[in-house]
């Protein structure tokens, strides 16, 4: 069967849409879309550095992929960072794979460890963590997004972006609520034009299968060995929920992220009268001192 853009076979269907397209145009529409999510919640303004999060997995390297090829066309530029949380095995081969990657087009890297930032790797975290039921995923995400903030800073960049994507959105909505943890559902809203340091999402409109797609199709070397601690949380089952309803019902995971995206909007708004700054850091929170800062100082006076 030929595309329904070209003349060429067809390698990718849509079943939420029923488009059948050739590889080419499955690419094209990828970029388009992120281009088009990118413009619709104002995510980069002119001249910006954008700081690309790079983990070596499939959704990240994809990413800057097509940031990198943005950039030659569009007004903003792009550095990469990536994160060494210090789990032995795992991250070497990640920081090997994004090192070649980024050589290979021609995107200055810059690497940031958790040793180096914390004073911890996340498995001496984890071996002090108080609370066995506080999952690994728990504390390296809070951490996480501390070292990126730090290193957008070191690089002088306006803004972060993240290869999170549509399922990522879902599975996240889903943890929060079960955890009871509803002003997080705020930081859903894809616009962070209000804030000082934006972090973005340009992949939040695709599906997580389309970004594997994508990878496979234009050749993008990812890692393969899973992290030793993704099996603590429950996100791998809420995953394997969220792609039987889609198995079931072309299209349920759009209609829930238009729903997710509309409730954000309206718990965002409520968390904004309830901003407060951390007196550790200065960064922005709901309370005196931010999760980051609570969790490090706990994990410190553990330590010693």
């Amino acid at each position: 069967m030929n595309c329904d853009r070209c003349e060429n076979q067809i390698a990718y269907t849509r079943k939420y849409s029923g488009e059948k397209l050739c590889s080419q145009c499955f690419s094209n529409s990828i970029l388009r879309k992120t281009a088009k999510t990118i413009s619709k919640h104002k995510m980069i303004q002119n001249d910006e550095l954008v700081a690309v999060a790079v983990s070596g997995g499939k959704d990240s390297l994809a990413l800057l992929n097509i940031m990198s090829k943005m950039a030659i066309n569009h007004n903003f530029r792009v550095k990469a960072i990536t994160i060494d949380e210090g789990i032995p095995g795992y991250r070497d081969e990640a920081l090997e794979i994004t090192e070649k990657f980024c050589d290979n087009l021609k995107v200055e890297l810059k690497t940031y460890s958790y040793k180096e930032l914390f004073e911890l790797t996340l498995d001496e975290a984890l071996d002090l963590r108080e609370n066995e039921k506080t999952s690994a995923c728990s504390i390296c995400g809070t951490l996480r997004r501390r070292a990126m903030e730090y290193a957008a800073k070191d690089i002088g960049a306006n803004v972060i972006a993240t290869g999170h994507n549509l399922d990522d959105t879902l599975q996240t909505f889903l943890i929060n609520m079960l955890s009871g943890d509803t002003n997080k559902v705020g930081w859903m809203d894809p616009n962070t034009s209000g804030n000082s340091l934006r972090k973005i999402k340009p992949f939040c409109e695709i599906y997580e299968s389309e970004i594997v797609f994508y990878a496979f199709t234009n050749n993008i070397p990812f890692q393969s060995e899973p992290c030793p601690h993704m099996n603590e949380g429950i996100r791998t089952e809420i995953r394997e929920f969220f792609n039987s309803l889609e198995n079931q019902h072309n299209g349920i995971k759009n209609n829930l992220y238009q729903s997710i995206i509309k409730v954000s909007q309206i718990v965002k708004d409520s968390n904004q009268k309830q901003k407060m700054i951390c007196e550790k850091c200065g960064n922005e929170c709901t309370g005196t001192i931010c999760s980051v800062c609570n969790m490090v100082l706990k994990l410190k006076e553990k330590k010693t």
